[in-house]
């Protein structure tokens, strides 16, 4: 059955890093574009980075500067590496997959796993 994989959530004190990893299972990733949300409790779900298959990358302004979106098609996975953490980053991340290849936030299809990642102060 074809689906997303994330890891690498965990609790991380604020200033400090962690790197999501996102792996398709039972499909390839190549032509997709990947895309990575967060949602937190009683808050909708946010739009964080994107990176077509182009390898073009997208960023939301809370993130800009502090997180880096990757991918490596040879291990059919992508990355989200976070810099500087806040405690308003805590959320549960998910990453999803867009088939046009070019992070039309429309078109992405969200995992329904996610990864939590809680930012202590």
């Amino acid at each position: 059955q074809e689906h997303l994989v994330e890891s690498g959530g965990g609790l991380v004190q604020a200033g400090g890093s962690r790197r999501l990893s996102c792996a398709g299972s039972g499909m390839s990733l190549d032509l997709f574009a990947i895309g990575w949300f967060r949602q937190a409790p009683g808050k909708e779900r946010e739009r964080v980075s994107c990176i077509t298959s182009g390898g073009r990358t997208f960023y939301a302004d809370s993130v800009q500067g502090r997180f880096t979106i990757s991918r490596d098609k040879n291990r059919n996975s992508a990355y989200l590496q976070m810099n500087s953490l806040k405690p308003e980053d805590t959320a549960t991340y998910y990453c999803a997959t867009d088939l046009s290849g070019d992070c039309l936030w429309a078109n992405f299809v969200s995992s329904k796993q996610g990864t939590q990642v809680t930012v202590s102060s």
